[in-house]
């Protein structure tokens, strides 16, 4: 398995990840919203891997297909306790192709964001984890923060 991390010329495979996972999440996208997303993803992408506040890693399969990725954005704060450094993380669009479930990869792509994380002096990971995927996280030393995230809709 090749693990790595994702460079411009794999913006395609990164948009093509985004859209099966939220297919997988959320069932089959608007044909409309898949057009959109894809519009918008090519834009992102282009600005943000070269700033290096969006990481993609992803585990390719020697016979090419991706197998797993997981997409790390770095956002910078106001000084907290808890992210000493200013910047933090958000773990995102960790998905995993059936055929390649359990036996591991997951965690590798992973570990790898967190080993990116940690050069580029992330202080903490935030994620939204699954059911099925909040094992792996506590495995990883994820923990489920005091507080209850919330969301407004504009």
């Amino acid at each position: 398995m090749n693990i790595y991390k994702a460079t411009l010329d794999d913006i395609d495979d990164l948009i093509q990840l985004r859209i099966d996972f939220l297919t997988m999440d959320q069932g089959r996208l608007s044909d409309q919203n898949e057009k959109d997303i894809r519009a918008q993803l090519k834009v992102y992408l282009a600005k943000h891997i070269p700033l290096e506040d969006f990481i993609a890693v992803i585990a390719k399969h020697p016979t090419g297909k991706i197998a797993s990725a997981a997409f790390l954005i770095i956002q910078e704060r106001p000084v907290n306790p808890s992210f000493i450094t200013g910047l933090t993380g958000t773990l995102l669009n960790v998905v995993t192709y059936p055929e390649f479930r359990r036996k591991g990869i997951a965690s590798q792509v992973i570990g790898e964001i967190i080993n990116e994380a940690r050069q580029k002096g992330v202080s903490s990971i935030d994620l939204y984890a699954t059911d099925d995927g909040k094992e792996l996280y506590k495995k990883l030393g994820f923990v489920e923060p005091s507080y209850t995230s919330m969301r407004l809709k504009l």
